[in-house]
């Protein structure tokens, strides 16, 4: 299956604006802080994703991003399509051409596992991972360490916080 870091990185990305939309816009820099994400990869897919109108940008100081509409009304399968991440399993990128020019033996196996893969991703709104447990634990201890870097004046330490 070809779900790379692009794919990744953008529902991990959405998630955490999710999870912070009651902060008013958020920054890129903040996100990046947050989820390990380089800035500039960042901007990158924030470009896609407002071009989706996945996201909406906010302008000036204390500007940054929201999400465009109701968490709710957003799907992972929604924001890994707007990256232009496909979910495919085929080994030949679903070109029909896996074996030497022609369609492979199991190719609508492969096929057919991808749809089912994407089918699950949409049906799996941000609302839903927000809501989780496991979700929310992660998010408090990272906004934990947030807290605790800021508290340190912003200077990487030795310790593991």
């Amino acid at each position: 299956m070809r779900l790379t870091t692009k794919g990744r990185y953008a529902v991990t990305a959405m998630l955490d604006l999710a999870i912070h939309s009651g902060s008013g816009p958020i920054s890129l820099a903040d996100i990046s802080g947050r989820q390990e994400i380089s800035l500039s990869y960042l901007e990158q897919l924030f470009a896609k994703l407002r071009r989706n109108d996945l996201v909406s940008s906010v302008r000036g100081p204390g500007g940054g991003y929201r999400l465009s509409r109701d968490s709710s009304e957003i799907f992972v399968a929604q924001i890994v399509d707007a990256v232009n991440e496909n979910v495919d399993a085929t080994g030949c990128g679903g070109l029909n051409d896996c074996q030497d020019g022609d369609t492979c033996l199991t190719h609508t196996l492969w096929r057919d596992l991808s749809q089912q893969i994407h089918d699950f991703l949409s049906d799996i709104s941000l609302d839903s991972l927000v809501k989780r447990n496991e979700v929310q634990y992660v998010s408090a201890r990272q906004d934990q360490k947030e807290v605790e870097f800021v508290e340190l004046g912003g200077e990487q330490q030795s310790a593991v916080l």
